[in-house]
């Protein structure tokens, strides 16, 4: 079963954000499902978006990052209302997606 993790650091104040609802989608015949949905703990952490029940198999998935209520609760107008971050599933491996945000521009690469 391949773990899928993912932290944000909001670089406009140099910390990890906090309680940014995230979600994660998988393409199944041209649509986006809905596999699962987590929340960035106090770290800006989150440890697993898949349980016992997801089986993850290869395929294109999908982080979609709720910025705009992150923003929101800073009081900070931002630019993104949403970050989506596609990704191809190849293996079983480790899959994890940080996201370096501030207002107006985010940045990703394939973390370890």
């Amino acid at each position: 079963m391949s773990l899928i993790t993912t932290h944000i650091l909001d670089t406009s104040l140099g910390r990890p954000a906090s309680a940014v609802p995230v979600t994660l989608e998988q393409k199944l015949n041209g649509n986006w499902k809905i596999v699962s949905e987590g929340e960035t703990d106090n770290d800006g952490r989150i440890k697993n978006l898949v349980s016992e029940e997801v089986e993850i198999t290869p395929g294109i998935y999908k982080l979609v990052f709720d910025t705009k209520s992150y923003f929101e609760k800073q009081k900070v107008k931002a630019f993104y209302p949403s970050v989506n971050i596609e990704f191809e599933i190849t293996d079983s491996s480790h899959y994890h997606v940080p996201l370096l945000l501030n207002p107006f521009g985010y940045s990703t690469y394939r973390g370890s």
